[in-house]
């Protein structure tokens, strides 16, 4: 071999060489990525977390506002759990001190699984109110910017129109005896077409009408060799974001009436006087009743009784989640006369495109002039910069499961009419049992701005 083809030897062996060991690498950073799962880096959160709880007596000590919080884990935001790039992690936590304030605490972590290191932690939320808000760069990065700078999407509300695919999966438990279960099915609306694409269920399905409020429910029967067998839904979604519209009441006293959680008694109708006095017109009254609820209440899931949209409990106990902010806010409506009414289904990340979505939301509507004005509370107390938003607006990316309380469908539930309908109602043997349910979502078009 002459010196020039043993030189163009050695150029493709370096070449060769050089991209072999390239394309190693860069499977090796993949491989190491692909190995990170999110339960590793929910196990390495919730090691760090129970080793400084353990070193902190008991309590996850944290300096915030130069002072010491003393915390106790509440959840981890398993649908926030992200691998961003090779050995490192991110974690979204809850944290709550002894009095109820929830703490949500961004981690960083870096590390294999197994030994995973925490390396930066910092409050998000306090009671659900954000501290600072993420918005994604060109490359693909996080940056934290001020709320005060923050669109309205990156605040979480999508104006305009959205489309994704939504996947609803609830996991049955041990089952001893025969068993049933109804899940919302979101239908189609003014504001929202809804296809179904897939139901993997086992068991025998029905679909059943609920007639008061037009809501879809799937029933399922179910015996004790469907244990631990999933439930798949996934619909197709097409949003628009929701204003005032215009729409006929269906019966003057609809909405009016009390419900089991929202009822119609003394303490809520000189509350609701008490705020609304010397207001003129419905309008002006829902206002000053939408922010009395942002100013009594609490955004907290703390303690027992949250989470039930029991209205004397949001009154009396001054917190909870978004189904007692706005069974408030009904109950005091109409003990003023302004017919209102409560709707449920998931909120949609606006910040990303695909994966988990953190359980239900509600929202609610009131009625004046001949229009139903759209109001969603709980966000508007979330994010002041919003709560003008929010009242008379409920964003695009969302997708509502149902409407209406109380809700009664045959065959129904032992344990009577069905409070709101948004995680599954699983009666074993005629007695309540959960079910473990997880939402996720993926983007099919680009949202409008």
């Amino acid at each position: 071999m002459n010196w020039r083809k043993m030189t163009l030897v050695l150029v493709v062996f370096t070449v060769l060489a050089g991209y072999m060991a390239a394309r190693n690498a860069a499977r090796a950073s993949s491989e190491s990525v692909d190995r990170v799962v999110t339960a590793d880096i929910q196990a390495g959160i919730e090691n760090h977390i129970a080793e400084q709880t353990r070193l902190g007596g008991g309590y996850f000590k944290l300096l915030h506002n130069e002072g010491e919080l003393r915390l106790k884990l509440v959840r981890v935001h398993t649908e926030y759990l992200a691998n961003l790039g090779p050995r490192r992690h991110f974690a979204c936590v809850d944290l709550a001190t002894s009095g109820g304030d929830v703490y949500d605490v961004d981690f960083f972590l870096t590390g294999e699984p197994g030994a995973m290191v925490v390396t930066e932690t910092t409050v998000h939320k306090v009671n659900g109110q954000p501290l600072y808000a993420w918005k994604q760069k060109r490359d693909k990065t996080w940056r934290r910017i001020p709320v005060e700078q923050a669109t309205p999407r990156v605040l979480g509300a999508i104006t305009g129109r959205d489309e994704f695919e939504f996947l609803y999966r609830a996991t049955l438990p041990k089952m001893s005896e025969e068993a049933r279960m109804w899940i919302p099915l979101p239908t189609t609306d003014a504001f929202q077409t809804v296809q179904v694409k897939s139901i993997e269920a086992p068991g025998q399905r029905e679909i059943l009408q609920e007639k008061e409020h037009g809501n879809r429910v799937l029933f399922l029967k179910l015996s004790p060799q469907d244990s631990g067998k999933t439930v798949a839904l996934r619909f197709g979604v097409q949003r628009l974001e929701k204003g005032v519209y215009k729409a006929p009441l269906p019966d003057p006293g609809q909405y009016l009436a009390p419900e089991r959680l929202v009822p119609d008694n003394e303490t809520f109708r000189a509350i609701a006087a008490q705020v609304v006095e010397g207001k003129e017109g419905d309008l002006v009254k829902a206002r000053a009743l939408y922010d009395h609820v942002i100013e009594r209440m609490r955004y907290a899931k703390a303690g027992s009784g949250w989470g039930k949209g029991d209205a004397v409990y949001a009154c009396d106990a001054g917190t909870g989640n978004c189904t007692d902010f706005h069974s408030y806010f009904i109950a005091l409506s109409r003990a003023v006369g302004i017919p209102a009414r409560f709707a449920i289904g998931a909120a949609i990340p606006s910040a990303r495109n695909a994966g988990g979505v953190d359980g239900y939301h509600c929202w609610a509507e009131f009625y004046t002039d001949g229009v139903w004005w759209p109001v969603d509370i709980s966000e508007g107390d979330k994010c002041s910069s919003l709560d003008v938003y929010y009242f008379g607006h409920h964003p695009a990316n969302r997708v509502e499961f149902s409407r209406g309380r109380d809700l009664i469908v045959e065959p129904g539930p032992a344990s009577g009419p069905i409070n709101f309908l948004a995680y599954p109602v699983l009666e074993i043997g005629g007695k309540t049992a959960k079910a473990k349910v997880t939402f996720s979502f993926r983007r099919r078009a680009v949202a409008m701005k």
